[in-house]
Parts: C-alpha cells; structure tokens; sequence
C-alpha cells in the first residue's frame, strides 16, 4: 500500500469528521450525557438503598468507586449506540449522499479509503475517550468523592480502556452500514448488538460475550478473566477485515 495515498485519504477522512455535525453532536452528546448521569446518580444514589441495588455492589461504597462503576455502566450502553450511530454515518453515508460513485473514480483504491475511515475512527475515540476521563476526574471532585489515590486511577485507566474497547467493539455497525448501503442498518445493528449484550448479562454469560466483557472488566476486574479479555480484540479485527474485502468487492450495481 502506497503510505502516500493513505496520508492522503487520511487527511480527507480526518477532514470529513471533524467538520461533521453528526459526529461532533454524537460526541458531545455522549460525553455530557455520561458525566451528568453518573454525577446525578451517584449523589442519588447515596441513602438511597433500591437505587444502590440496582447499580450494584460497587455503589455501596461511595466516593470514586461508586462513580467510577455508575461511569462504567452507561458508558457500556450509551458508548456501543453513539459510536455506532458514529460509524454508520462514517460508512453509510458515502451510500445516502450519493458520494459512493464519485469513490471509483478516485485514483485511491477503495479498501485504502474504508482503512482511512477506520483509523480516523480509532484517533477520534481515543479523543473522546480522553476527554471522558477528564470530565469523570472533574465531576469527581465536585461531587466530593475524596482525593484521586487508593484504587481511583486504576479506575480511571480502566474507564478510559473502556470507552475505547467499546468504540473498537461497534465495529460491525461500520460492516452493516457497508453491506446495507445506508446509515440504518449499521445502528439498527448497533442496537441489536446492545439489546443481546443487555440479555447475556442477565442469564449470567456476560463474560463469555466479547460485547459485554470489558464493561464487567471495567466494573468488577475479577469477574472476567485473561481468556474472556483476549477474545475482544477478534471482534474489531474480524469485523474490520470484512469492512476493507466488502469495500474492495463493491460495485455500483449491487
């Protein structure tokens, strides 16, 4: 592959989203709307013992531990949705703006921009992944939850794997998109992924689920171990895979 033409494609791609309402919307809804609900809920929660029940153990025990847990969780859910919603846009736009056939003609091959999208994808959620970090650090502090030492870094650099592990995770919202030809089949794929994510939590498979693992990881790092970790990476990489051979096999006619 010719570095050159991928810069290239890269500054193009890199153009694209940040000058893009979708993404920017997304991102900025997905930051605020993480840091106010664990701030709001980790205040509420406190005396609070049918609250505390729902969120689970980690929120009996107040300060970093009881936000950092609530953060984790919404940040499971919301993250997998908005990054999907992000990646569809990314993906299915090409095909809802008409823009798809324009790419044949590029002297650029088509997996070389579907990889520039990619990565451009992975530097953004590392961003926001960062920026959540600080916000949580932030609402940390003002909500009283103590000095940032004991646990609360690890807990902080677990919450920033998160955010990220989810992004990589919402991958094959991208492949539906591309498959699809649109933008609704990589959300509606999203939200299928969250819903069954959602179920195998609750009939206790969580672990074994690579959609899930990181948020249990995040949460409660004993619960999932070495072998559970290590299958996450194969849901990006397969996925990511099929986005680069779908975009080299595409034609305009199918």
């Amino acid at each position: 592959m010719n570095i050159t033409i991928l810069r290239a494609a890269l500054a193009v791609e890199a153009r694209k989203v940040t000058s893009a309402r979708v993404v920017a919307g997304t991102s900025i809804l997905l930051l605020v709307g993480i840091a106010v609900l664990a701030g709001a809920t980790t205040l509420a929660a406190a005396g609070n013992e049918q609250l505390m029940a729902k969120l689970g153990p980690s929120a009996t025990q107040g300060g970093w531990v009881s936000l950092l847990a609530t953060a984790s969780q919404i940040t499971a859910a919301g993250g997998l949705l908005a990054f999907g919603v992000v990646l569809s846009w990314l993906f299915g736009r090409e095909f809802a703006d008409g823009t798809v056939t324009g790419l044949f003609a590029l002297p650029v091959s088509r997996p070389t921009i579907a990889l520039a999208k990619l990565i451009v994808y992975l530097l953004s959620t590392v961003g926001v992944a960062t920026l959540l970090v600080l916000m949580i650090a932030g609402i940390g502090f003002a909500t009283g939850a103590g000095p940032l030492a004991g646990t609360a870094p690890a807990g902080l650099l677990r919450l920033w794997s998160l955010t990220v592990l989810t992004a990589l995770l919402a991958v094959p919202a991208g492949w539906a998109a591309t498959i699809g030809r649109g933008l609704l089949p990589g959300i509606a794929t999203a939200v299928a992924i969250l819903v069954a994510a959602q179920i195998l939590v609750v009939a206790g498979t969580g672990g074994w689920f690579p959609f899930v693992a990181p948020a249990l990881w995040a949460i409660s790092p004993g619960s999932v171990s070495a072998t559970q970790l290590a299958i996450v990476p194969l849901v990006p990489l397969t996925f990511g895979l099929l986005v680069l051979w779908t975009w080299h096999r595409l034609q305009l006619d199918r």
